[in-house]
């Protein structure tokens, strides 16, 4: 398994900065998120990093496998399993929806966090991902500057239909999309539109199949 959590480890207050210093598309993003999250539920963040989408989504329980961003996260109130999404301690069934922001391009095995994650959801329960769609003008960006980049040289790009047929080899239906940086002005924070393709940046939510 790679271990791509050494850059984070290592740069953790420079990644915890890019939140303030790209305000609009933070903000942005984490109005799209907010459009999928279930209002009064118990919830888990997997790749929490440093609680910068779980503090203010109001979700309690996180999962990372740097020693460091795990720590600004708990700062932030957050309690954090530091481990990695192919293997969660957790109960069968325990959580009512789990969130994965941009961390599914760092995961090593997709179709075993993505089972994990379905195991530990109560039935009925939602699996909520947004990533930076590979082939949005974002993700031809990121792709291109990859190897200079210290965050992104492991990460794997994904497109918003490879990820929607994971999650369904995983038996997840029920799909819906929001999307968000559709223009390249970053003064202005944007309202969330439905569907993709036009988005840098997409949400899905799936739900768990029943008796699966």
């Amino acid at each position: 398994m790679i271990d791509t959590s050494a850059a984070f480890d290592q740069n953790t207050l420079e990644y915890d900065n890019w939140f303030e210093k790209h305000k609009t598309a933070y903000q942005s993003e984490l109005l799209a998120v907010q459009q999928a999250i279930p209002k009064n539920k118990k919830g888990i963040e997997i790749g929490v990093g440093t609680g910068r989408f779980a503090k203010p989504l109001n979700i309690k329980f996180g999962v990372e496998p740097s020693e460091n961003m795990a720590q600004v996260a708990e700062q932030r109130g957050i309690k954090v399993i530091k481990t990695v999404a192919e293997n969660l301690p957790l109960e069968n069934e325990t959580f009512d929806f789990a969130l994965m922001v941009t961390t599914v391009c760092f995961l090593s095995d997709i179709p075993k966090a993505f089972k994990e994650v379905h195991r530990i959801l109560k039935p009925k329960g939602e699996m909520i991902l947004a990533i930076i769609d590979k082939n949005s003008e974002l993700g031809k960006k990121y792709e291109k500057e990859k190897l200079s980049n210290k965050f992104y040289q492991d990460a794997h790009f994904h497109s918003t239909e490879e990820i929607t047929e994971l999650l369904k080899q995983a038996h997840f239906e029920k799909f819906e999309y929001w999307q968000t940086l559709t223009q390249k002005n970053e003064k202005e924070i944007e309202q969330p539109i439905s569907g993709y393709g036009k988005g840098s940046f997409v949400v899905i939510k799936a739900q768990k199949k029943n008796g699966k």
